[in-house]
């Protein structure tokens, strides 16, 4: 027999990893540029939409579960890339000198227009993709039936953690990239394209923003506004674990996805208020999140 705690445990992972798959693209855009990129929660919905809008294409022509899944995330992250390479020339890279409140405030400006555009777009509707996760059906654990849709994103999460962990640490790109987070003038003066490097940085991490909108589309009806709940969320995942650390973001994920399990099943009235709550008794000890890197920058 399944136990109640074990039930949350469940819960609380399955949310964890999909809160991770938000985060890591926010996170690792702050670790490199020091932007807190409010537009991740624009490259999430544009994600989300053209994920449901490509399922829908390809399941009324005939194409399978996997092809439509292929499909929609393909078309998603390519949208980001493109997305991406507008926003980085056209606003940040104005912005790379400028104060960081300045950053933050043209990111959400950026934001409210990619929100807007997914509007215009594709309408108010909702959209509903559910195909995929419906087609992969439900295992039993014990007495819970769970979405294998659900299991799956835990996979993909381990993924995608364990493929940015091995291109930061293991490759000649990721040592560039840890240069260019340390000192950007020393890194210029060594010969590292640094432009290069923050513009690549940030185009990874507005995919791997809407490869988030992407997998999120078959478990939810698309509509305009999710990307303002899930930008919060991510936030507060960054920040608890610490911003700009991969690992953090991991941790603050299975902190936030437990607290919001634990109270969504035994005080589902407190439910939004245990994720800021978790961060606030997160701060109060640690001010700077559980694994901030220590400032050795001198810009």
């Amino acid at each position: 027999m399944l136990s109640h705690s074990t039930t949350i445990i469940i819960d609380g992972i399955s949310y964890a990893a999909w809160l991770f798959t938000i985060s890591i693209g926010l996170t690792l855009v702050f670790g490199v540029l020091r932007i807190l990129n409010i537009a991740h929660g624009g490259f999430y919905s544009f994600g989300a939409y053209a994920a449901a809008y490509a399922i829908g294409i390809a399941g009324a022509n005939g194409f399978g579960m996997a092809a439509q899944f292929a499909f929609a995330a393909t078309l998603a992250i390519v949208i980001g890339v493109l997305i991406g390479i507008v926003v980085e020339r056209s606003v940040l890279r104005q912005l790379y000198h400028h104060q960081e409140v300045m950053v933050l405030f043209a990111t959400y400006a950026v934001f409210l227009i990619l929100e807007d555009a997914t509007k215009l777009i594709w309408g108010g509707q909702s959209l509903y993709a559910n195909g995929p996760r419906d087609a992969l059906g439900q295992v039993r654990l014990g007495e819970l039936l769970y979405p294998v849709y659900d299991v799956v994103l835990i996979l993909v999460a381990c993924v995608l953690a364990f493929a940015v962990s091995f291109a930061l640490n293991s490759t000649r790109v990721g040592r560039c990239v840890t240069a260019v987070v340390f000192d950007r003038e020393l890194s210029a003066s060594m010969g590292i394209n640094v432009n290069r490097i923050m513009m690549g940085t940030f185009l990874v991490g507005a995919a791997l923003g809407s490869f988030a909108g992407a997998i999120t589309a078959p478990k939810i009806a698309v509509s305009s506004g999710i990307g303002v709940e899930v930008i919060v969320l991510a936030f507060a995942v960054v920040v608890i674990g610490g911003l700009g650390s991969i690992g953090g973001a991991a941790v603050g994920a299975i902190i936030v996805g437990l607290a919001r399990a634990t109270t969504a099943h035994l005080f589902p009235q407190i439910e939004l208020f245990a994720v800021y709550a978790a961060m606030a008794a997160v701060l109060a000890v640690k001010p700077h999140g559980l694994f901030a890197r220590p400032e050795a920058r001198r810009i």
